[in-house]
């Protein structure tokens, strides 16, 4: 569970949680001449307490709870998120006819009012916070990762191992003999490289770049296999090495494991 995957309209859907959950103490009901019990006394206002704000409640957890399950988990065949959506528009709806139904006797309490406001704004966020952008953003924003060198990319002068400024000699090669003083040092004759297999080469002009991905996806091992060796969560930033294809990355995660991904769909680039 990573708390930075939540979004602003999560932080609205918490918000009004806690705004339900007080206005269930309050006067559901007000008269001039004394109060009038709470939502929670159900001998008075019978079906109010199961069908508003319990179901309220209910709303409200499942849509925090779709935020950290993967979006092939579902239950009767519907995601948590579609489940929360109903029963934060059913409690809305609820919430609305309590106020229309208020007896002419008796004039409507606090109570009522914020559960309708809470549920109401329970049932806008479930429908429409993923296309509003201003509640579409994230709750905590992620720092942005410092700025990495290009994967394989050459050190920089002075930084090589060993002597201050000198260049290391690749892999494999033949190491040079030191020039005289003042002298000029003669290049060593390269040996002929061996033949490889030919493998998918990665783009020409890729530069590595750190990414977020919005749902859970599986790291699939370089070679082939079915099996995911990880699982790149939502909120935390990978290091995409290399591409291959027009929608697979080469990805890295925190603990230094490289993987396939295969599914670069709304990926959110840092």
């Amino acid at each position: 569970m990573n708390i930075r995957s939540l979004t602003r309209g999560d932080g609205v859907v918490i918000g009004a949680a806690v705004l339900l959950f007080i206005a269930s103490f309050l006067d559901f009901y007000s008269t001039t001449g004394g109060d009038l019990p709470s939502a929670w006394d159900t001998d008075s206002y019978r079906l109010v307490l199961p069908s508003v704000f319990l179901i309220g409640f209910i709303a409200a957890g499942l849509l925090i709870a779709g935020r950290f399950q993967p979006e092939t988990r579902k239950v009767l065949g519907l995601p948590l998120t579609a489940w929360g959506s109903v029963l934060a528009v059913s409690a809305a709806w609820s919430a609305l006819w309590a106020l229309i139904t208020c007896p002419s006797q008796i004039d409507l309490g606090a109570g009522s009012i914020l559960a309708f406001l809470a549920t109401l704004a329970l049932a806008g966020v479930a429908l429409f916070g993923a296309k509003v952008p201003a509640l579409a953003g994230a709750l905590m924003p992620e720092p942005r990762p410092a700025a990495v060198p290009p994967y394989g990319g050459q050190p920089q002068p002075g930084a090589g191992y060993g002597y201050p400024g000198g260049q290391q000699q690749p892999y494999g090669s033949t190491p040079q003999p030191a020039p005289p003083y003042g002298g000029t040092p003669t290049p060593a004759p390269t040996p002929n490289p061996a033949p490889q297999e030919s493998a998918p080469a990665p783009a020409a002009d890729f530069t590595p770049f750190w990414f977020a991905v919005p749902v859970a996806r599986p790291l699939f091992a370089e070679d082939g296999s079915p099996t995911p060796i990880a699982e790149l969560a939502p909120g935390t930033w990978y290091l995409a090495v290399e591409q291959r294809g027009a929608a697979t990355l080469i990805a890295q995660t925190q603990d230094g494991r490289r993987g396939v991904l295969n599914d670069t769909s709304g990926i959110q680039r840092g």
